[in-house]
């Protein structure tokens, strides 16, 4: 099972979303993410990368102007 760490913009203890992801969905520039105890976020964002082998996914945030 691959389970991942999701950060936003950089890769910093600072910048994690969720931790032990197991699904993610992008949906209408939304970036919806589902933990193995099935808890949900949504991001306004897109995915910028990652990196399955070493479980981390780096999103970029949507900032409102």
């Amino acid at each position: 099972m691959c389970l991942s760490t999701v950060y936003k913009n950089t890769m910093s203890p600072e910048t994690v979303v969720m931790k032990n992801v197991m699904r993610i969905q992008c949906k209408d520039g939304c970036v919806i993410l589902t933990d193995l105890m099935e808890r949900s976020v949504a991001v306004e964002g897109e995915l910028l990368e990652a990196n399955l082998v070493d479980g981390f996914v780096i999103l970029r945030e949507n900032i409102p102007a």
